[in-house]
C-alpha cells in the first residue's frame, strides 16, 4: 500500500507547509516568536499527524484520532492565515490561495476520517 508519502493528502499538506515556510521568511521580526512560529508549526504538524496516523492504520480508532489531529492542526493553520491577512503580512489573493489549499487538505482528511476502513493495512 506504499507509505504515507504516497498519499495525495500528505503531498498537498507538505507542499502547503513549505509554501507557508517560504512566505513567513518575509514576516516582520516582531512576529518571529508569535505568528511565524505558530503558523509554521501548525502547518508542519498536519504532515506529521498524517505520517503518524498512517503508520497506525492497522488500528482504526488510532488512525481516526491522528487524522482528526491533522484536521485540527489544519484548522489552526487557517486561523494563523486569518491573522496574517489582518496584519497585512499577506495580500488577499495569497490568503485566498493558501486558504483554498488548506480547505482541500481538510476535505481530504475528513474523507479519511469518515472512511478509515479504506486505509487499513
Amino acid at each position: 500500500m506504499g507509505t504515507f508519502r504516497d498519499l495525495t493528502v500528505y503531498r498537498k499538506a507538505f507542499k502547503l507547509a513549505v509554501e507557508i515556510f517560504e512566505l513567513t521568511k518575509k514576516f516582520p521580526e516582531e512576529e518571529k516568536y508569535g505568528l511565524t512560529i505558530q503558523i509554521r508549526k501548525s502547518s508542519r504538524s498536519v504532515c506529521s499527524c498524517i505520517g503518524e496516523g498512517y503508520r497506525k492504520r492497522k488500528y482504526p480508532a488510532h488512525f481516526v484520532s491522528k487524522m482528526t489531529d491533522a484536521d485540527m492542526e489544519n484548522t489552526e493553520t487557517q486561523v494563523w492565515l486569518d491573522f496574517s491577512l489582518a496584519g497585512k503580512y499577506i495580500d488577499k489573493s495569497k490568503y485566498l490561495d493558501l486558504l483554498a489549499k488548506s480547505e482541500e487538505v481538510g476535505k481530504m482528511l475528513n474523507h479519511m476520517i469518515e472512511h478509515a476502513e479504506k486505509y487499513g493495512s
